[in-house]
C-alpha cells in the first residue's frame, strides 16, 4: 500500500514538473544582442527638439514561464549620437555637448545602467515594470510599461522611459534652476525608448 502511495505521490509530482505552464517551467536565461539593441533619446527645449540613440553595452534578461523574473541593461554612454541634425558642424558640436559635463559627463560616468527590480504581467505581451536607473553615479526608481514578444529563438523587448534629469545632476538650461533662459531652456523631462533583443 505504501509503495503504491509512493508511486502516485511520485507521478503527480512528475506531472507537474514536467507539464508546460507550470510554475516549474525551464527558465529562459537571455542575453542581449549588442548588434541589433539599441536606446533611443528625445529631448525638447522651447524652440524644438533633438533626438538619437546610445549603443546597448550588456543585458541579460530570465524568464521563468512567460514572467520577467529579473533583468537588466547597460548603455555606454560614450556611444550618445544626434540623428536628427545634417549639419555636420551642428550635429559634432551637440553630440560634443552632450558628452561633457554640461549634461552627462561621459569621461567620468561612461555608463549608466538599468536594473528591474518588479514586473508584473498584463496582458498581450505587457509588463509593468519597476526598476532602478543610474546616470551620472546618481540611482533613481522608475517605472514604465514594456513590450516582450517572442521570435522563434528571440525575445523583443520595447518601452518608453520618461526621466526627469535634473534627478540626476543634469540641469544645463533647465528653467527649474536657472533664471531668464527664454527660448534657450531646455525642457527638464528626455524621453528613452527601448528596442532591445535578446537571444
Amino acid at each position: 500500500m505504501k509503495k503504491i502511495g509512493s508511486l502516485i505521490i511520485a507521478a503527480l509530482f512528475a506531472s507537474v514538473v514536467l507539464t508546460p505552464g507550470t510554475a516549474f517551467a525551464k527558465k529562459d536565461n537571455l542575453k542581449v544582442n549588442t548588434e541589433n539593441s539599441k536606446v533611443e533619446w528625445l529631448g525638447k527645449k522651447v524652440t524644438g527638439e533633438h533626438s538619437g540613440t546610445i549603443k546597448v553595452n550588456t543585458g541579460s534578461l530570465v524568464l521563468n514561464d512567460d514572467k520577467i523574473v529579473e533583468g537588466s541593461f547597460v548603455v555606454d554612454m560614450k556611444s550618445i549620437v544626434c540623428t536628427d541634425l545634417k549639419d555636420e558642424g551642428y550635429k559634432t558640436k551637440l553630440e560634443g555637448h552632450l558628452k561633457s559635463d554640461d549634461f552627462f559627463g561621459v569621461e567620468k560616468f561612461p555608463e549608466s545602467k538599468f536594473v528591474i527590480t518588479t514586473a508584473t504581467k498584463m496582458d498581450d505581451g505587457n509588463y509593468k515594470v519597476k526598476g532602478n536607473i543610474t546616470i551620472k553615479g546618481i540611482t533613481e526608481e522608475v517605472e514604465l510599461m514594456v513590450s516582450l514578444h517572442k521570435h522563434d529563438a528571440t525575445v523583443h523587448v520595447s518601452g518608453k522611459i520618461t526621466i526627469d534629469r535634473t534627478k540626476f545632476n543634469v540641469r544645463y538650461g533647465s528653467g527649474s534652476f536657472f533664471d531668464n533662459l527664454g527660448d534657450k531652456t531646455i525642457y527638464d523631462d528626455f524621453e528613452l525608448n527601448l528596442d532591445l533583443y535578446l537571444e
